[in-house]
């Protein structure tokens, strides 16, 4: 039920393919909006569906927490609770553990960690982080893996190379004996390795060496977007990218800007995902073809123009960057839900310019015409 097929590749390096799932045929590259807690930050599965979202990514940590796995396995896996038939993804949870620095603990066995939510205590092992994604039922499932911070010297950054891998091995061994086990015959799922090794490029390439004898059907490059510098997150992502097997997805984690996604596909890497067009979206940041929109400024006071002229999403259609900020200003729900609407559709719609681009072989010029959009600010 799963398979990927490269069927295009230009001299930049950038491919297009499909991955095809049991829940849909994805094409690639594809970004992934974020559902961290099964549903994209304001906007309904029908949403998704009109703006062609064809996987979203949702999480281990915050579904494991609330509503609990097992609940989920019992209402029949994850796409029917949240009634969403397209792909997903489940990262791991192992970001997440980063984040909460003062409330987890980590080892060789697995992270001890309390739940933000009430301060429960919780341990979170490789075969653990299997088998919750295994009762979500999601069609792509995430190994656990140490993120550690940026910059990180050497010897934690070769400590945490080297619990990932063998954390790996162990979820593998687990995901391969009890994979049966899952919601249903229709979610079959796969599971991905993620490479790290913080910003040591010897150590990447060793990372994806190891990775590459577990023999996982994807890859991740984790770690990354964490706080380095842009242009060494590419570095990064190059080093990795030139081990990763041609036939298999290739998946950059937790990126990235809209001038930067292009940039990203010509490094080879095949997926994508990142919260800052939602995020974005509800803090009043809109993303346009001319560069971004802070829609609270007086000068939207009186504009009757839609937020993106050259933009076909429904909003843009219908309403007008006036009523947005009005809308913004006295703190309407709907901002948000328009706000985000807009902003996947963008971020969709670039990827979808992305496919035209690598098959005309104009990548580069692409790339070149969205960052000189957006180094000149916010208007």
């Amino acid at each position: 039920m799963f398979s990927f097929d490269v069927f295009h590749t230009n001299a930049t390096g950038a491919r297009r393919g499909r991955l095809t799932t049991p829940h849909g045929t994805i094409e690639t590259p594809v970004f992934m909006p974020v559902g961290t807690q099964a549903t994209v930050k304001s906007l309904r599965q029908e949403d998704l569906e009109e703006l062609g979202a064809g996987i979203i990514l949702a999480n281990t940590y915050h579904l494991f927490l609330r509503p609990g796995h097992e609940l989920v396995r019992k209402l029949g896996g994850l796409h029917k609770f949240m009634s969403w038939n397209r792909a997903i993804l489940t990262d791991s949870g192992g970001y997440q553990v980063f984040s909460l620095s003062d409330l987890r603990k980590i080892n060789d066995d697995g992270v001890r960690f309390r739940s933000h939510l009430d301060g429960s205590e919780y341990f979170l092992t490789p075969e653990k982080a299997a088998e919750i994604q295994l009762a979500l039922g999601s069609d792509i499932a995430m190994v656990l893996d140490e993120c550690i911070e940026t910059p990180a010297p050497r010897d934690k950054a070769e400590s945490a190379l080297k619990r990932t891998t063998a954390w790996a091995q162990r979820a593998r061994k687990y995901f391969l004996e009890n994979s049966a086990q899952k919601v249903a015959p229709e979610n079959e799922q796969w599971q991905f390795g993620i490479v790290q090794g913080a910003t040591f490029a010897d150590l990447r390439r060793e990372s994806a060496r190891q990775l590459l004898d577990i023999d996982f059907p994807g890859y991740a490059v984790g770690g990354l977007a964490v706080g380095e510098p842009y242009d060494l997150t590419c570095e990064m992502a190059a080093e990795v990218t030139a081990l990763l097997p041609k036939d298999r997805p290739r998946y950059l984690m937790g990126v990235g800007r809209p001038e930067q996604l292009a940039d990203y596909v010509a490094l080879g890497i095949d997926m994508m995902d990142c919260v800052l067009p939602t995020r974005a979206a509800r803090h009043a940041c809109l993303y346009t073809s001319e560069g971004r929109v802070l829609i609270k400024n007086a000068r939207y006071a009186q504009d009757q123009s839609p937020i993106d002229a050259n933009c076909s999403c429904s909003v843009c259609k219908r309403y007008t960057r006036a009523y947005l900020r009005h809308l913004f200003a006295a703190g309407e729900l709907t901002a948000a839900i328009l706000a985000t609407h807009h902003n996947i559709h963008f971020y969709l719609d670039i990827m979808r310019q992305i496919h035209e681009a690598i098959e005309f072989g104009n990548l580069a010029n692409f790339s070149s015409a969205m960052r000189a959009r957006y180094t000149a600010g916010p208007a």
